[in-house]
C-alpha cells in the first residue's frame, strides 16, 4: 500500500464553498478525494503539454483583476514581446475581472513561456492553454 502524507492547504472561503459544493454535486465521499482527483488531473494537463513539440496553433485564455496596479501593462509587454508568435487577441470586461484570449501560432516552447509568464503575474487568477497541431497535420 503507498504511503499517504499529510498537507495542510489554506484557501479563501469562497474558494473552499465552490470546492465543497462541487464535490458534493460529483458526489466525492471527502476534500481528501477531491484534492487528489485534481491534483492528478493538473499533473496529467501539465506532463501532456510537456510532451508537446514544434509547430502549433492555440488559444492561451487569461483572467486577471484590472484593478491590480500595472497588470494591464504587464500582460501587454508580454503580447507586444511575442508578436512573432501572437496572431491577434480578444479582451472581454467581466465585472472586476477580465479575460483576455490570446491565439497564437508558433513555436510550442515559446507559447508555453508565455503562458508561464502570464501566470506569474500578481492579479492574473486563471492562465489555461489549448493547442492542436497546424493545418499540415490534417
Amino acid at each position: 500500500m503507498e504511503r499517504i502524507a499529510r498537507i495542510g492547504v489554506s484557501l479563501p472561503e469562497n474558494l473552499l464553498r465552490r470546492f465543497d459544493s462541487i464535490l458534493s454535486n460529483r458526489g466525492y465521499s471527502s476534500r481528501s478525494e477531491g484534492i487528489r482527483d485534481a491534483i492528478r488531473n493538473y499533473i496529467t494537463e501539465f506532463e501532456w503539454l510537456e510532451q508537446e513539440k514544434g509547430e502549433r496553433v492555440g488559444v492561451v485564455t487569461v483572467v486577471y483583476d484590472h484593478s491590480v496596479k500595472g497588470i494591464t501593462d504587464s500582460i501587454l509587454d508580454i503580447q507586444h514581446s511575442n508578436s512573432d508568435v501572437i496572431s491577434g487577441t480578444m479582451h472581454i470586461h467581466m465585472g472586476r475581472n477580465c479575460l483576455e484570449v490570446i491565439l497564437v501560432r508558433g513555436d510550442v516552447k515559446k507559447i508555453k513561456e508565455i503562458a508561464e509568464k502570464l501566470i506569474s503575474i500578481r492579479g492574473v487568477k486563471n492562465v489555461k492553454l489549448v493547442t492542436t497541431v497546424g493545418e499540415d497535420h490534417f
